[in-house]
């Protein structure tokens, strides 16, 4: 027995084993909610800090890879252009020239016709040998010139095919490496996207993470049954907390109808504390047809009766959005006399509440008798358990209202994850809208409204 003095009144009671250790319990799981709900607060500024800082590197490289790629390709669009001017003003000088000496050629031709026309006007058949060896002599010099002008005009054929050629290579050479630097950019940008997937994939262990937590911190349940739930939470703590306690199936249904399971406490006279008839109804149970709570308590009611218990517990998961059953232990007694419906979380705790109460009923009853043979005033007695009750009552007020906080914020951290998740996918989204705009630019389309280009691409 422990001996504990009330903060209040200051007046001191003794509490056995059990209602020792619930009540560390209750103090140690105050802690730690307390504890849970500054490291979820710590981890949101974490997450948050660390989204501010993965917007601001992805914008500043994106915008920093997009600057050097632009400057790049104008770069390589500029030189493209001056080459093809080159080319123009080289073709136009060599076109030039060939013309000039076309049209020398010609005028001396003309003029050597001229001079043989008025020779042979003039000349008497006295001269008209000699016109004859000056016409060979002239014919000699025509197809002497004639020869040159081929030369000439193969001279400037050649040279033109070499200026040709030699800016088909630098625009080749400006191609491969508009491609180098379109490559270098898709690089980039594939650099980018394993990032954002790298950071998704974070996210989402994170987001798992607290889902386990949320599952630990509510039901514990993975790979189990309802009853098999409560059977184990409760022979966990039997041998410390339970030691005189009876937790069995109620295999007795010889009136018609059973519970799941039968909770009966008794003293080391064997005296019975308290009983507590269980049922146990799990969401699966009723996938095919939804029921509510309420449809199970007149049946519970009548087993509590049959089999003698003094009070009747639903442990049940249905209606799982229901904020009236989800807020704690929910009493019903105005339906049914000394009936609570709860949820798996709860189980433990109801017993431990209800076994303390009726071992305190126990006790005060006692003491009542000697006061009573020693006339004391038993007013006294009922007020202190009046205020026994009351602050029982609000401690285990604000014990489930911490818990419920406690996974609303692990909630509303999952949520804000999410939203993360989601926008990271946007931008993975614009990347590759990004990319294929970039893989549709080709020569054909930029030179698509421009007829003098276009046919220069078509000559070469």
């Amino acid at each position: 027995m422990h001996e504990i003095i009330c903060p209040h009144c200051r007046k001191a009671f003794k509490i056995d084993e059990a209602g020792y250790a619930d009540i560390v319990k209750q103090v140690r799981d105050n802690e730690f909610e307390q504890q849970l709900h500054e490291r979820l607060e710590l981890a949101e500024k974490d997450k948050l800090n660390a989204v501010k800082l993965a917007r601001s590197e992805a914008g500043s490289d994106m915008q920093k890879a997009a600057a050097a790629k632009d400057t790049e390709i104008q770069a390589l669009k500029a030189k493209l252009s001056a080459g093809e001017v080159t080319m123009k003003l080289a073709v136009t000088e060599a076109l030039s020239e060939v013309e000039k000496q076309r049209d020398t050629l010609a005028r001396e031709l003309e003029q050597t016709k001229r001079d043989k026309q008025a020779a042979s006007e003039l000349a008497d058949a006295r001269l008209t040998k000699e016109l004859q060896e000056t016409a060979a002599t002239k014919d000699i010099e025509i197809q002497s010139l004639r020869a040159r002008l081929d030369a000439t005009q193969l001279e400037q054929k050649v040279a033109i095919t070499g200026a040709v050629n030699a800016i088909e290579k630098e625009r080749d050479e400006l191609k491969s490496g508009l491609k180098h630097a379109e490559l270098e950019k898709q690089l980039a940008e594939q650099s980018l996207k394993d990032k954002y997937e790298t950071q998704i994939k974070d996210r989402d262990n994170a987001i798992e993470r607290l889902r386990d937590m949320k599952a630990r911190l509510s039901t514990k349940m993975v790979g189990e049954t309802l009853e098999q739930h409560c059977d184990t939470e409760f022979n966990r703590i039997r041998t410390t907390a339970f030691p005189r306690a009876y937790f069995e199936k109620d295999n007795d249904a010889q009136t018609g109808s059973k519970g799941d399971y039968i909770f009966r406490d008794q003293d080391e006279a064997g005296t019975e504390i308290v009983s507590i008839m269980f049922e146990m109804k799990n969401e699966s149970d009723t996938s095919a047809t939804r029921k509510k709570n309420e449809d199970f308590l007149k049946e519970l009611d009548k087993d509590r009766t049959e089999k003698g218990c003094e009070y009747a517990v639903l442990v049940s998961l249905l209606e799982p959005d229901s904020e009236l059953y989800n807020a704690g232990i929910v009493d019903v007694f105005h339906r049914y006399p000394k009936m609570y419906i709860v949820r798996p979380q709860f189980f433990l705790p109801i017993i431990t509440l209800l076994r303390n109460a009726a071992m305190k009923s126990l006790e005060y009853k006692t003491e009542l008798a000697l006061v009573k043979e020693q006339n004391v005033d038993i007013t006294n007695f009922e007020n202190d358990l009046d205020k026994f009750k009351s602050a029982f009552a609000k401690n285990y007020d604000l014990a489930s209202r911490k818990f419920q906080t406690a996974i609303d914020e692990i909630d509303k951290s999952i949520n804000h994850l999410q939203k993360t998740k989601d926008a990271l996918l946007g931008t993975d989204r614009n990347l590759r809208l990004a990319n294929n705009k970039a893989q549709d630019v080709t020569i054909k389309k930029l030179t698509r409204n421009n007829p003098t280009m276009a046919a220069k691409f078509d000559e070469l």
